[in-house]
């Protein structure tokens, strides 16, 4: 009602990158952890006793958890830091609705579908020319979703208020609620 404006600068292409190259990082040791687990479980006299009478339910059970860490890495830390996964919160970034409120599981759920999508023809090959052909640089991910990521703000304090902003081009998205 008293029409604020909220301003967000958008996260670049760049940013974004270095992001899902450490959330990359970070899935491959988890998987690695998972296999090495496995493997170290199964090689115990315990559990060659188990996969001589369960063999394909291990093996069932050790594809579930991949795909769990697959698909449910990016939702699980969406949620629980409002947007953030480690790669975009090393790097201030964070996913927010179009609208500027803050992430739902639909939309993480959605981001993350479509991510398939925009990880082809090869690493987010058209993620990336999605994303360059898009004024907020928003991936079919987020464009399904409705989300855009943007750069975090530090605190705002006193002294930060009355210096001027960087020169440089910068873009931003601009909400009103009314």
């Amino acid at each position: 009602p008293e029409n604020v404006t909220f301003d967000y600068e958008i996260a670049s292409l760049g940013s974004r990158f270095l992001a899902a190259f450490v959330d990359h990082l970070a899935l491959v040791i988890l998987l690695t952890l998972t296999y090495l687990a496995t493997i170290a479980f199964l090689v115990t006299s315990l559990g060659r006793q188990i996969s001589a009478a369960l063999g394909d339910w291990i093996v069932a059970v050790y594809f579930l958890l991949t795909f769990a860490i697959l698909w449910g890495y990016y939702i699980f830390f969406e949620l629980i830091w409002n947007g953030q996964s480690p790669g975009k919160r090393w790097l201030g970034l964070r996913v927010i609705r179009t609208d500027g409120m803050p992430l739902t599981l639909i939309e993480s759920i959605v981001r993350n579908l479509v991510r398939m999508v925009d990880f082809l023809p090869l690493y987010y090959g058209l993620g990336v020319v999605i994303m360059l052909l898009s004024a907020q640089s928003r991936r079919l991910g987020d464009l399904a979703a409705g989300t855009i990521v943007v750069k975090e703000r530090g605190d705002v304090t006193l002294s930060s208020l009355g210096r001027a902003a960087a020169p440089g081009v910068v873009q931003h998205l601009s909400l009103i609620h009314i």
